[in-house]
């Protein structure tokens, strides 16, 4: 998250995005990333500077305000990181399948890359209402699938994100509609190995 803390406000900036606005077609067509970044991820970001602004969270990383703040603060942070961890891993020219030690630990919790895409697919479709599915890394190294309601994030209980899919409606009804799984099933064309590897490697 891009800050500014020589000023007041706004303490964050939204970040650009890696890449074109249509450069992830046809998964995500540019209409959906103007709306997506410019309108819903900015506007959390806004929405933070705004609600911190005078609180004991206005010198805090971003990361600490999500493990400590609650209610709106909590919300439009958390939204904030999440867009941009979910923004940031995706790719108009990704590498398509995990490798090495990352590799092995998908194969030691799902039994194939085909199958953490499996897992991740039925969750995305059953999570009920708008929010996230991550792939996270738990204390004993173990990859796992969690599903968030709204702007949950698993560092709230103590795991590592590694991958994100978006399924609030914002994310993909321009182009799909209520189609949610087909959605995240066109997200596999488009998801970042080489980040989620980086991620995994980090400590």
């Amino acid at each position: 998250m891009a800050t500014n803390d020589t000023a007041a406000e706004p303490r964050f900036t939204p970040q650009d995005l890696p890449y074109a606005y249509d450069a992830l077609e046809p998964a995500i067509s540019g209409e959906t990333m103007h709306y997506h970044h410019d309108k819903h991820y900015a506007g959390y970001v806004a929405k933070l500077n705004e609600l911190i602004l005078d609180t004991p969270f206005a010198a805090q990383p971003l990361e600490d305000i999500i493990l400590s703040a609650d209610g709106a603060i909590f919300n439009n942070a958390a939204q904030a990181w999440n867009h941009e961890f979910f923004f940031e891993g995706l790719s108009p020219k990704p590498q398509k399948a995990p490798s090495g030690k990352l590799l092995e630990a998908v194969n030691r919790s799902f039994g194939s890359f085909d199958g953490l895409k499996t897992q991740m697919g039925q969750t995305a479709a059953g999570l009920f209402g708008s929010g996230w599915v991550w792939l996270a890394e738990d204390g004993d190294g173990k990859l796992v699938v969690v599903a968030e309601p709204n702007a949950g994030n698993p560092m709230c209980r103590g795991l590592k994100p590694l991958l994100a899919i978006d399924v609030w409606e914002h994310a993909y009804y321009i182009d799909y509609r209520n189609r949610r799984a087909d959605a995240v099933a066109a997200l596999w064309d488009i998801v970042d190995w080489r980040v989620v590897e980086e991620r995994y490697a980090q400590k």
